[in-house]
């Protein structure tokens, strides 16, 4: 089968188009004939080796995936002898972070868990953007912003691929949302149902007089202090991705500023789980949220998505056509 190869850390000049062995599935193993697979931060993560303390994860010195990818949406094509809730000829998307990774390729094997059935609503293309960052929003906003219906919610770097969905995921809890993204996004976050938006490069956030219950920052950087001035009392932020400096802030004062105060602040890793992923579907079939592409590149075309990826103002997802 045909797959992209990545033996060592790099820009994406490293991943190549190799022929390997199409996997055999194991008894608890379900083998998927990819049909589309999408790029998200964790990709770039395990392309560059970079921050350096990933490596311990993904290998010191050159990638312990050779086969990178992480969403995928495709057919069931067999199944091992212990697997129960799938057979063949099934549509399934899922999430391979957890168990190996290997979805920029034609054929996959991964434990039913992964898995999940595909909405009914979508097409391939659009249910491969939906695990990793749908998820990742869910867990941000259910898990750690502990969400209630009438709340208000920010979200910073709302017109990225975790954005879109955190838009719509907050909605269909019932919150007031409003959007931070840059002028040329404006018209997405309203097709999507964000109550309010902020254009960031006419307005500083430095400069917010509304408060809000709960923050999500997924792209950019804005101090620590700026978001905890934007709290609500008892609000709650969530640092799911942004710069490096932004990171750190979260983690080194998050959590004192979380024991010093009514303010919550932390940051989290996305956790692939199956029974979110069926949440999510169900949303999707309820029509209550939907994934947002920006672009669709083919396989043999994985390092040219992955330079307009890393430049950072994909409008949604960026899909691998398989």
């Amino acid at each position: 089968m045909k797959a992209i190869v990545c033996k060592k850390y790099g820009s994406p000049d490293v991943l190549e188009l190799s022929e390997v062995e199409k996997p055999i599935p194991k008894s608890n193993q379900v083998l998927v004939k990819i049909k589309a697979t999408s790029i998200n931060y964790g990709n770039l993560v395990l392309l560059k080796g970079e921050p350096f303390l990933a490596r311990i994860a993904f290998g010191i010195l050159k990638p312990k995936y050779v086969i990178p990818g992480g969403d995928i949406a495709g057919l069931v094509e067999a199944v091992g002898k212990d697997v129960k809730h799938f057979q063949p000829g099934d549509e399934v998307f899922g999430d391979l972070s957890s168990c190996g990774w290997g979805g920029f390729a034609e054929y996959v094997t991964v434990p039913e868990n992964a898995l999940a059935f595909k909405p009914v609503n979508l097409s391939f293309e659009e249910a491969a953007a939906v695990p990793m960052a749908g998820v990742t929003a869910l867990q941000a906003i259910r898990n750690k912003g502990k969400i209630q219906s009438g709340q208000k919610v920010l979200i910073n770097g709302a017109s990225g691929g975790v954005g879109t969905f955190a838009v719509q995921i907050a909605k269909a809890f019932g919150a007031e949302v409003t959007g931070v993204c840059s002028t040329r996004n404006i018209d997405i976050l309203q097709s999507i149902g964000a109550d309010h938006t902020i254009d960031y490069k006419l307005k500083d956030l430095k400069e917010l007089k509304e408060s809000y219950d709960l923050i999500i920052a997924v792209n950019g950087y804005q101090s620590i202090s700026t978001y905890k001035r934007a709290l609500n009392p008892n609000g709650n932020y969530v640092m799911v991705g942004g710069s490096g400096a932004q990171l750190t802030e979260a983690m080194l004062f998050g959590p004192l500023i979380s024991l010093t105060g009514n303010k919550k602040m932390c940051s989290m890793l996305q956790r692939a789980n199956q029974k979110d992923l069926i949440f999510l579907k169900e949303l999707i079939e309820e029509d209550k949220i939907k994934p947002i592409i920006d672009r669709c590149y083919k396989l043999s075309e994985v390092p040219e998505a992955f330079r307009y990826f890393e430049q950072g103002h994909a409008q949604g997802k960026v899909i691998i056509t398989v």
